[in-house]
């Protein structure tokens, strides 16, 4: 009963704040952002937001095939190991100041920093050095040909004047109260409240015509829905349940309805530094031991597919060739009969995960039945977003845990799955090694022919789910609600926002 009056009192306060203007956007955000920075925003909340305040150098096109220019004008390779990037001589920071050459060398240089743990410093380990040749023009040298040489400038660029003097980035009031030179600036931040961004006048572009931009903390993903259903958010998400049987005519007559795969995937990721999870046999019996199928199924509803490794379909590293895991109870049990469990010893451990997603942790339930059937107890631990990541994943103390990965149009599994990135900050917090994994990753990282490239990425693809460090599990479809007053509104490859700043309500 208290849990339903403080929903509706939740959801009554954002009724009221939704209403109070028509012509800006609302939006929903399952968690609070941790670090409103780009160079060490590492969660969803924070990413997201990051995105609309800071700018790169360049940026992906609409299609997602073509790499253009954002805070460069122009960029151009001298010789294959070097860059010349252009910068626009009309960029202001939030604060009105000028924009220039020296930030981006600070950018690089603060990423390089020893008080600095940041997953993204890994993304430019191939880069000699950076040349500023006068305040709008830099060059970048780099230790040899690398695949990634123009998507790794995409990172968002840090202001100097800032922060130069600054000691603790991480623990910096900067993280919370970013200036950046991106189309809105953040002009009101409530924990587990709301968080407005406003439209910047002096974007280079031009203003955007959306005044702001309101996110609404909202931790629970039924308020969410509610929300939606009843007009106080303009854009959101769909779960499949959601899209199949819980709206009517009148919610599809209001919104646009855009269904597309997600770059995303979602994986039980096993801690390797146990000794539970050091026999691939024991790995391999609980890979035998889940149904995917019915995974996708129960939760999506024919919304999604199964996930056959670390890459997605559709990019160059993906083998349609992998076979997708059969559910074998008999051959899952002699594995683990073979290894010394059995009813009287049965393997136990626990799944970490946070509610932040609403399907996680009905995934999880389902993984905990489906286990049972071979005699394998689990116990489930489900957190808030921030809890998660700050007591289970960043210190690495956890069994197993439930996540999902979000990948670039061309991702760099040295982030994920090389030894060196099994590091205070890295991404690899499973702790996954493999010497000839590593001695690929390193190989692809000079190769610029994309036949070539694609060879080795799938060789890689090959090795990792061999080795079974994950169990890769579903990749959902994206069900994306856009408010039909919105325009123009363009759904690509690259999603809905690579025209934000155009909108119109």
């Amino acid at each position: 009963m208290l849990k339903s009056f403080l929903t509706l009192t939740l959801f009554c306060s954002i009724f009221l704040f939704a209403n109070s203007s028509s012509e800006n956007l609302h939006l929903a955000t399952s968690s609070n952002p941790s670090r409103i920075n780009p160079i060490l925003a590492t969660d969803s909340g924070s990413s997201q937001i990051a995105d609309f305040i800071f700018s790169g150098l360049v940026k992906y096109d609409k299609t997602g095939k073509k790499i253009i220019g954002d805070l460069a004008t122009k960029f151009y390779f001298e010789d294959n190991v070097t860059i010349v990037f252009e910068l626009r001589q009309d960029v202001l920071w939030h604060d009105k100041k000028s924009f220039s050459a020296f930030d981006v060398e600070f950018t690089y240089n603060l990423l390089h920093s020893d008080t600095l743990s940041s997953p993204y410093t890994s993304s430019f380990r191939l880069v000699k050095s950076l040349e500023v040749i006068n305040k709008y023009k830099i060059k970048v040298h780099y230790k040899k040909p690398y695949f990634k040489a123009l998507e790794i400038w995409m990172m968002g660029i840090l202001p100097k004047h800032l922060l130069k003097d600054e000691t603790n980035l991480m623990g910096s009031k900067f993280n919370t109260n970013p200036i950046g030179t991106g189309p809105y600036r953040l002009s009101k931040l409530e924990f587990s409240k709301n968080i407005e961004l406003s439209a910047f006048e002096d974007y280079f572009l031009h203003k955007p015509y959306i005044p702001k931009i309101i996110f609404h903390v909202i931790s629970d993903p039924m308020t969410r829905f509610l929300m939606l259903k009843s007009n106080q958010l303009d854009i959101g998400s769909l779960e499949a349940m959601q899209y199949e049987r819980q709206i009517e005519e009148k919610f599809k007559e209001r919104f646009q309805i855009l269904e597309n795969i997600s770059h995303s995937y979602t994986y039980l990721g096993f801690n390797l530094r146990l000794e539970k999870f050091k026999n691939r046999k024991v790995r391999e019996a609980l890979s035998l031991a889940i149904n995917r199928q019915e995974l996708v199924d129960i939760l999506f509803l024919k919304h999604g597919e199964v996930c056959r490794g670390p890459f997605l379909p559709g990019s160059i590293g993906f083998d349609d060739k992998v076979r997708i895991p059969t559910q074998n109870l008999q051959r899952a049990k002699k594995l683990l009969e073979e290894l010394g469990y059995s009813k009287e010893n049965p393997f136990e451990f626990e799944i970490a995960t946070s509610n932040s997603n609403a399907i996680r942790p009905y995934a999880a339930q389902i993984i905990q039945h489906q286990l049972s059937k071979i005699g394998v107890i689990v116990t489930l631990r489900v957190m808030e977003w921030q809890a998660f990541l700050n007591m289970v994943v960043f210190p690495r103390k956890f069994e197993t845990v439930l996540l999902g990965w979000s990948l670039s149009l061309s991702p760099d599994p040295y982030l994920l799955w090389h030894s060196d990135s099994d590091k205070k900050g890295g991404f690899n917090f499973i702790g996954y090694q493999n010497s000839n994994v590593d001695s690929m990753i390193d190989k692809m990282q000079y190769i610029t022919n994309r036949e070539k490239l694609s060879k080795v990425q799938k060789n890689i693809f090959n090795s990792v789910v061999s080795d079974i460090p994950y169990l890769f599990l579903f990749i959902p479809n994206s069900i994306t609600i856009v408010d039909k007053n919105i325009e123009p509104i363009e759904s690509t490859i690259n999603g809905i926002w690579h025209n934000h700043i155009e909108w119109k309500k």
